[in-house]
């Protein structure tokens, strides 16, 4: 029978999405999470505006909120008025997430130093990264909107703190697709003993087609689960079963107009390609003894460390954005895991050799060039002692209202700083950075005016800066 459809009844079929939020807004992805591009004419929007200063993006993200008065954010006068309660003024209206009564002000039981030409100063618990003060700008007024770890991660994420928006990942391959035919445009590296709060909401298409969603990959094990053959079935016996599925796809296509079959034959093509790609890539072994000594690597192990190698053959290879989670940053001080004393230093100890190792390596093979590199949490951590429950131990309770980040490569004024927080480092004293303000900024050093980067949903037009969003400029080269 002649399809009598008018084109007001196609497009409503293509815009009726209720069905595929719901699928999406959920933590979990399915097995569909292999994502990249079949045909960047179908999926890519090719958006770039003005001239991109960085062709990939490697995303540090410390998840639990690392404490910025411990490594960025030196402050004389918290050191000086260690131990005494906290100003009055800075209390009242203020709601913390454990911290009671009237807290005491904590000042860092560790060192700062000016490092490099720039003076940038860095705590003694990043001495590889320190290396690399003159390469990196500091932003030490970041705030946000969000207090607790799963919103504030989806938020840092995704511009908004419920789940079901696309993540920054999602929008980079939705705007401007991926270098790589054979591996996902946009790939999740975990390590820590944890997945990060907010879930998979952290890296998920959101409303967008989930072509665009990040690809979770192992460092130890099968790097991607469900890629390898059943026993029993062989590369062209894989292959035909594809065709097939792929005809039966497309006439199922024609007739609803779902844009996820599209994504969903992408993703059984990507996933074949991978079959032949994903081994060779993952292989660090292959790598010198030099690059293992330098990075702390140790082939067949899950470790922040062999994350950051893996990022680095990743954008080798024109992966466009990769995000590395590390989960073990929130230090309250209610336990010896807690303690900033002791467990503190041991995860900064964890990171910092292979941060340090992944800048001078970009760098010594020229992607440094090409590459933006982003280091940062969810929020910040308070200028006071949590001491929950009378603990002796020391830690700082989530503070939103100020913390560091810091960018490095393609596109960065290095040995730059930003903003300042006030005496204490409670409040941002000038130059305020908001969530928006970062994403924009990262999105003009791809090429992308992140006003014009918009996705039509509901009838409405979205982008990851919402309504908000201004280039922090002064940190652009």
């Amino acid at each position: 029978m002649k399809d009598k459809r008018t084109s007001a009844q196609n497009a409503q079929l293509q815009s009726q999405t209720r069905r595929h939020f719901f699928k999406q807004a959920g933590f979990g992805i399915g097995s569909l999470a292999l994502s990249s591009l079949l045909d960047e004419k179908i999926f890519a929007q090719q958006v770039q505006q003005i001239a991109p200063k960085a062709k990939n993006i490697i995303y540090l993200f410390m998840a639990g909120a690392p404490s910025q008065l411990e490594m960025f954010d030196y402050k004389p006068k918290l050191q000086q008025y260690d131990g005494q309660d906290c100003p009055a003024e800075y209390l009242k209206g203020e709601r913390f997430a454990f911290t009671k009564g009237v807290p005491k002000l904590l000042g860092t039981p560790f060192k700062f130093k000016s490092h490099g030409q720039s003076g940038q100063h860095i705590s003694d618990l990043l001495p590889h990264l320190a290396k690399h003060s003159d390469d990196i700008a500091i932003i030490r007024s970041m705030y946000t909107t969000q207090f607790n770890h799963a919103p504030a991660q989806i938020f840092m994420n995704t511009g908004h703190q419920i789940v079901g928006r696309p993540s920054m990942g999602a929008w980079m391959s939705y705007g401007i697709g991926s270098e790589n035919k054979d591996l996902p445009s946009f790939v999740v590296l975990i390590s820590g003993d944890n997945q990060p709060d907010g879930g998979k909401s952290c890296w998920g298409s959101g409303f967008l087609p989930t072509v665009h969603q990040g690809v979770e990959f192992r460092s130890k094990g099968d790097p991607v689960l469900f890629v390898s053959n059943p026993d029993g079935v062989s590369s062209d016996m894989r292959r035909q079963t594809l065709d097939a599925i792929r005809d039966l796809n497309k006439v199922h296509e024609q007739q609803v107009l779902d844009p996820e079959i599209n994504t969903r034959i992408a993703a059984y093509e990507l996933a074949f390609r991978m079959q032949t790609s994903v081994p060779e890539l993952t292989d660090i072994a292959k790598e010198t003894a030099k690059t293992h000594e330098a990075y702390g690597t140790q082939p067949g192990q899950a470790s922040f460390a062999n994350n950051c190698l893996l990022a680095r053959r990743l954008v080798e290879r024109g992966v466009r954005f990769v995000q590395l989670y590390h989960w073990g940053w929130d230090h309250h001080g209610n336990g010896v895991s807690t303690d900033i004393v002791s467990a503190l230093p041991r995860t900064c100890r964890l990171v910092d050799k292979p941060i340090g190792a992944l800048l001078t390596d970009l760098k010594e093979r020229g992607l440094l060039d090409e590459t933006l590199v982003v280091w940062g949490g969810e929020f910040g951590r308070t200028p006071v002692n949590e001491a929950r429950n009378g603990s002796k131990l020391l830690g700082r309770d989530h503070h939103p209202r100020a913390f560091s980040v810091w960018l490095a490569g393609a596109g960065i004024k290095g040995g730059s700083s930003y903003g300042q927080t006030d005496e204490l480092g409670y409040n941002i004293a000038e130059n305020p950075v908001a969530v928006h303000d970062l994403h924009a900024t990262v999105l003009k050093i791809m090429g992308i005016d992140h006003l014009k980067l918009t996705y039509k949903f509901q009838g409405r037009d979205f982008r990851l800066t919402d309504v908000h969003g201004n280039v922090v400029n002064a940190i652009l080269a």
